[in-house]
């Protein structure tokens, strides 16, 4: 079974910016929108901000939009850095930075010193272990700024899909068609869930479809597990955000 990192470098990355849509400019707005809702705005805690798994980077664009510089990209993927780089190549307050979320804060951030630190679109639980997650979430408090806000967007997979629903429908076009199964192994006794990415592509020239498949091991983090771990952190939820999906949203500041 590959990791997380293998899975996206060999497989993912060349369809993650259409799986989300396909504009890379328009996401990076419509994320600009939900920063803004979510209180993410430069203050008094300063403009350095961090986003932890940044992907093709339309968070990273979004947070530079607002008016946050420098913007610390950080992904283990080189392909979505590279395709980040190509979008932000007149945005300079936007740094892709290639390296591992569990040291990347230690490494790049100063104590006490980022405005804001994200980690969305399920980044924590491609982390290889629990305890991985609650040393994130250390570093991260450590990095804020007294009034710097963090926020935290995971799936809670703890209850296990059956049948059916556990075929997700992520997104499908003339020519290509995503879907996501999740498989359950006893063999990890409810810690991971394995996630088979399935891809059909339609040759238009001969219009017959072909599938590609890739799997990969990702945490169940239960919502409950999250907040407590955040919690003996001295991280305080500011406010939370449930979605279709079991995808959870969550916004924190740090404890008085």
């Amino acid at each position: 079974m590959t990791t997380a990192v293998d899975h996206y470098d060999r497989f993912l990355a060349e369809h993650y910016t259409w799986m989300l849509g396909g504009d890379l400019p328009a996401l990076a707005a419509s994320q600009r929108a939900r920063l803004i809702e979510w209180g993410v705005v430069p203050g008094p805690a300063g403009p350095a901000a961090v986003d932890l798994g940044c992907g093709p980077g339309h968070t990273s664009l979004a947070l530079a939009g607002l008016g946050f510089d420098p913007v610390l990209a950080v992904d283990l993927s080189r392909p979505l850095l590279d395709e980040l780089a190509a979008h932000a190549d007149a945005v300079p307050a936007v740094r892709p930075v290639r390296a591992d979320l569990r040291t990347a804060l230690g490494d790049l951030v100063r104590p006490g010193s980022a405005g804001v630190v994200v980690c969305l679109g399920d980044t924590l639980t491609h982390l290889p272990t629990r305890g991985d997650v609650a040393a994130l979430f250390g570093e991260v408090a450590a990095a804020l700024a007294p009034d710097g806000v963090a926020v935290f967007a995971y799936r809670d997979l703890e209850v296990p899909l059956t049948g059916t629903d556990r075929f997700l429908p992520v997104r499908s076009t003339e020519d290509r068609i995503m879907t996501c199964f999740l498989e359950y192994p006893d063999d990890f006794d409810e810690y991971t869930v394995v996630v088979h990415d399935l891809i059909h592509r339609r040759d238009r020239s001969t219009g017959n479809w072909a599938l590609n498949a890739h799997s990969y091991r990702k945490l169940r983090l239960s919502h409950t597990w999250v907040l407590e771990q955040l919690r003996l952190s001295g991280l305080r939820v500011t406010r939370e955000r449930s979605e279709p999906g079991g995808m959870r949203t969550v916004v924190l500041r740090r404890a008085v």
